[in-house]
């Protein structure tokens, strides 16, 4: 088991767990015209960032409470994992205040978050992986003339305090980042029953507490950290430190990285070099070089052990190597899903806009031909409406619903099941997710086709109706893609086949995306929503031309 800054390979102790955390975000800085959470950087904002960084370290339920122009955040309601608390009497109440208004959501423990922070992601992994259920983030004393001061003893908090003269010493500095059990909460409410002094803090009501409920720590005297409380804080954040930030959490993805292929694969951490990230929907992929050969290292994303079976990935994965479709496995392991490949020589990823060339659709269609013709056999057979009712599970065991219509389409696309079986289905090996980006080219004659996560014995059709939905072909390129895969085109009964399959592979993966975002996936939104208005506008298409024709015999 090993965790990192920016992922997590293998689970944790249950009693441990985390999955929900609160942001604080009801104050007004003058200074800005907007919540502080919607300031910029770079590419994205404050508010986003942070959300971005909880759900990859798995937690999935988030609780914003806001209060200063509240209607900013109503966009960020939409998002399944965020629910949001106004705090009517923001401008006249402390932060344990605001807490309070959230205790109808916050069934556990939790990681409690100021909003005006912007830090490296390690903070959130190191304070998850504490041993102590209540313990707060600290470094060294930043000077910034308002700092939290804390005092320790005996290796836990004891004192709290903006005035160095309450202090018998200085240990550090807390920057706003906690973690908070259940209980501790609950007495936190309780004393705050008996307070008069509307202005009164978080971190004072836990300190009160410490009687009761031992609080940690994790210092990391090295963190790269700032909040926001005025625009010359804003100008030094975006200028000096957001960019030592993120070299920073570069440095520790690559160190992290180094150590532990250095640890599996039993090698010196001089040997494993150039470590660089590479896209991934549902994994952290890095390109690297392992003592002198380009190596592809795929380190799985947080939740995936819930969707995919490694023992049936790797066996598969083992079997398109065998018929030169997959390049060579130096790692596997089926526990974890760390898997560490060879590089493809040359490798051009092709895309929706490339698939569309003609040598490259003759290249695709051979691949999934050398597949389907095989005569091998996957390690487990594939029915994606059975699938459809397991990520259904999981989107309601992780507190997610889909979309308000979604049963009455299900009602609609469903019994196809029994259309397909009458239309004749065939059970060969199949890749079941040919997305353009899936198909690696290496010179002019020669194609890969990898991520066998899916894989499983289907019908072929299966295969060819998605690479022209991932493709996004018109009637023209699917007419000439069909020709190359079936030498001719394909007759009445294929057609068919080929459009319930691209219907049900839009419901399929429509509820397998938002099941995804339920469990702490912060980047399917849009797919998801993609998926589930081109099923809906295909099954729609396809039973009207079915009633048609019933009426036009």
């Amino acid at each position: 088991m090993f965790y990192g800054s920016f992922f997590i390979i293998g689970g944790k102790d249950e009693v441990n767990k985390v999955t929900q955390a609160v942001i604080l975000a009801a104050g007004e800085i003058s200074a800005f015209h907007q919540p502080v959470g919607f300031l910029e950087l770079e590419d994205t904002t404050v508010i986003e960032r942070m959300i971005t960084t909880l759900n990859a370290n798995g937690i999935n339920n988030i609780t914003i409470i806001t209060g200063y122009k509240k209607q900013y955040y109503e966009e960020l309601a939409k998002h399944p994992d965020v629910k949001i608390v106004y705090s009517s009497r923001y401008k006249w109440t402390g932060t344990m205040h605001s807490l309070v208004t959230a205790s109808d959501y916050i069934n556990g423990d939790f990681l409690l978050i100021e909003g005006d922070l912007v830090f490296e992601e390690r903070a959130i992994t190191h304070i998850l992986n504490h041993p102590n259920r209540n313990c707060m983030m600290l470094t060294s004393e930043s000077g910034s003339g308002d700092e939290v001061l804390v005092e320790i003893r005996d290796n836990y908090i004891q004192r709290i305090s903006k005035d160095v003269h309450q202090l018998n010493k200085i240990d550090g500095e807390f920057i706003g980042i906690s973690k908070i059990s259940i209980e501790a909460y609950r007495e936190m409410i309780e004393e705050f029953k008996f307070n008069r002094n509307p202005y009164f803090n978080y971190e004072y009501a836990l300190l009160s507490i410490i009687h009761k409920h031992n609080i940690g720590y994790v210092k990391l005297d090295d963190l790269v950290w700032s909040e926001i409380d005025s625009i010359k804080h804003y100008d030094t954040l975006k200028y000096v430190i957001f960019p030592k930030l993120k070299r920073k959490e570069t440095e520790v993805r690559t160190r992290y990285v180094r150590d532990l292929l250095s640890e599996i694969l039993e090698l010196k951490p001089n040997l494993i070099s150039h470590v660089e990230k590479l896209g991934g929907l549902t994994n952290n992929n890095y390109k690297v070089n392992i003592n002198g050969r380009d190596c592809v290292a795929r380190l799985p994303g947080v939740g995936t052990e819930k969707f995919i079976d490694r023992t049936n990935e790797k066996a598969n994965a083992a079997i398109a190597y065998k018929l030169g479709l997959d390049s060579k496995a130096l790692y596997f392991n089926e526990v974890t899903g760390l898997k560490v490949v060879e590089c493809i020589p040359n490798a051009e990823t092709l895309n929706a806009a490339t698939a569309r060339h003609e040598e490259n659709m003759e290249l695709m269609a051979e691949a999934l031909r050398t597949l389907h013709h095989s005569n091998e056999t996957f390690h487990h057979d594939f029915d994606p409406f059975e699938e459809i009712q397991q990520y259904e599970k999981l989107l309601y065991e992780a507190n997610g619903n889909p979309f308000n219509d979604y049963h009455q389409l299900k009602q609609q696309f469903m019994p196809l099941k029994n259309e397909l079986e009458h239309l004749g289905m065939k059970r060969v090996p199949c890749h079941l997710d040919t997305l353009p980006e899936n198909f690696i080219k290496s010179g002019d004659e020669k194609l890969y086709l990898i991520d066998w996560e899916y894989s499983g014995n289907y019908d072929p059709l299966w295969d060819v109706a998605a690479v022209s939905l991932e493709c996004g072909f018109s009637e023209d390129e699917e007419e000439l893609f069909f020709s190359k895969y079936f030498g001719e085109s394909p007759g009445e009964l294929e057609s068919q086949k080929l459009t319930i399959h691209k219907i049900i592979q839009d419901m399929y993966w429509y509820i397998w995306s938002a099941a995804k975002m339920a469990l702490g996936d912060p980047y399917l939104a849009e797919f998801s929503l993609h998926k589930y208005t081109s099923g809906k506008n295909n099954l729609e298409n396809y039973l009207a031309s079915r009633t048609a024709s019933l009426v036009y015999k």
